[in-house]
């Protein structure tokens, strides 16, 4: 489809809002990823569990987190509205925080990483969805440059929490590790509340409905239904097959980390803890978010192809999948008999970093604008079951225990490819209902 090359109007402040829920967003992220960047490592180290064990039990974490929005989703949007599911799950995710610091041992663990999933999974939906109600109704560009710096300020708690809190871990032991990112929630939490006033804040949809049926302009049940089923319908079709990337995205932080265990960490004449190999991530995502939105977006542009969100997800599926090539040759590298280089790795997470920037970041963008108006954090859910059930897959995939070494990963690029053949297919049938005539959603 040609591309309309009249000169965009410039762009406007975002709202002040906006800079609270980002920095809360930066500081639970921190706490967040500082935890699960030694949770495989206290795993196999502290808790004496296997290899295989603990990349399952990792992948089982992840796929609680990303299931419980499902639940906020819910709470949203038929109780409490975005801004109190936000406010109360928080503070059981603090608790789970506190208990896995203080309470040693298995039991603890699984107790506070129970509390963590039920916080941090059921805050998702709401959070990515609140952050764009403060946004003027039907400017899709601010909605776009809100979740742009939204994924860049996760990516910058990422980047600092992966690099101190796996120090921390080597240096003083797991208590003073995991305390870290509690005090963290606690900061986010704390930003969180100090905005209150500012904040744009929809009532639930169910209250919604029920004043709109009391006023009597309430559309028939039986077309709001069938439109909003068919919407909804084909955003999870869109969806579903990105749950190959998700299955692949998270082991960074399992079967990768435990492959930087084996390699030569010495960076300049300093080793660096296995855990800060997750930096990577972090920082190349930092990098890659303007480089693609500043430079190499406007240069498609300015060669007549119109940038477009499922059109930038296709091309990232297939870019993924070239990360688990990558790692089947570091792989092959350590299996060899020598110590390469964890340099060797700096492949895989570029390769992953440019997915992540495509697939993910965009995604919440395309959830949000094609959502039907009072279902946006149910939709925000489904988005997030499909991280869910990529993760379920990779705890099952290491709990079998089937595939090893190189095989493991050829294993996930061959998904990989299968699943990004599937979303081009169904992107290309994919017509937006939602977005502007002269920008086309595939």
């Amino acid at each position: 489809m040609p591309v309309q090359m009249s000169t965009p109007a410039p762009a406007a402040r975002l709202p002040t809002q906006i800079w609270y829920l980002a920095w809360n967003e930066a500081a639970e992220r921190f706490s967040y990823y500082g935890m699960t960047s030694i949770l495989t490592l206290h795993l196999v180290r502290n808790l004496r569990l296997g290899e295989s064990q603990a990349i399952s039990g990792y992948q089982y974490f992840v796929f609680a987190v990303y299931l419980t929005p499902i639940l906020g989703a819910l709470l949203s949007d038929a109780l409490w509205g975005r801004y109190r599911t936000i406010l109360w799950l928080s503070f059981g995710y603090v608790a789970g925080h506190a208990t896995i610091a203080l309470w040693e041992g298995q039991a603890g663990l699984m107790v506070g990483l129970a509390l963590i999933a039920v916080g941090a999974g059921g805050i998702k939906p709401c959070a990515s969805a609140f952050a764009a109600d403060q946004v003027p109704a039907g400017d899709d560009r601010a909605v776009e440059r809100v979740y742009n710096l939204y994924y860049w300020m996760i990516n910058l708690g990422s980047f600092a929490s992966t690099l101190v809190i796996p120090w921390l871990f080597d240096a003083y032991g797991p208590r003073v590790a995991f305390g870290v990112p509690g005090l963290a929630m606690a900061l986010a939490l704390l930003v969180f509340w100090v905005g209150r006033g500012r904040y744009i804040r929809k009532p639930p949809a169910v209250a919604v409905r029920a004043a709109a049926v009391a006023a009597g302009t309430a559309p028939p049940v039986r077309l709001g239904v069938q439109g909003t089923v068919k919407a909804v319908g084909w955003i999870a079709l869109v969806f579903a097959p990105v749950t190959a990337f998700w299955a692949l995205y998270f082991q960074y932080g399992s079967a990768w980390t435990l492959q930087a265990d084996k390699m030569d960490r010495v960076v300049a004449g300093f080793e660096i803890s296995t855990g800060q190999v997750q930096t990577l991530n972090a920082l190349l995502v930092l990098t890659l978010i303007p480089l693609f939105t500043l430079v190499i977006y406007p240069a498609v542009v300015r060669a007549g192809v119109a940038v477009t969100p499922l059109r930038k997800m296709s091309v990232g599926m297939f870019v993924a999948g070239l990360s688990f090539v990558a790692a089947a040759w570091a792989e092959g590298l350590v299996q060899g008999g020598g110590h390469p280089h964890v340099a060797w790795q700096l492949p895989q997470y570029v390769a992953m970093g440019i997915g992540e920037v495509l697939v993910s970041v965009t995604a919440l963008e395309f959830a949000y604008t094609q959502a039907p108006p009072q279902l946006k954090s149910l939709v925000m859910g489904l988005w997030y079951l499909t991280i869910s059930a990529g993760s379920l897959l990779a705890a099952v995939v290491a709990g079998l225990n089937r595939w090893h070494g190189v095989g493991y990963y050829h294993f996930y690029a061959w998904l990989m490819l299968g699943a990004a053949v599937l979303f081009l297919a169904v992107a290309l049938a994919y017509r937006a209902t939602r977005r502007p005539a002269a920008r086309s959603a595939a």
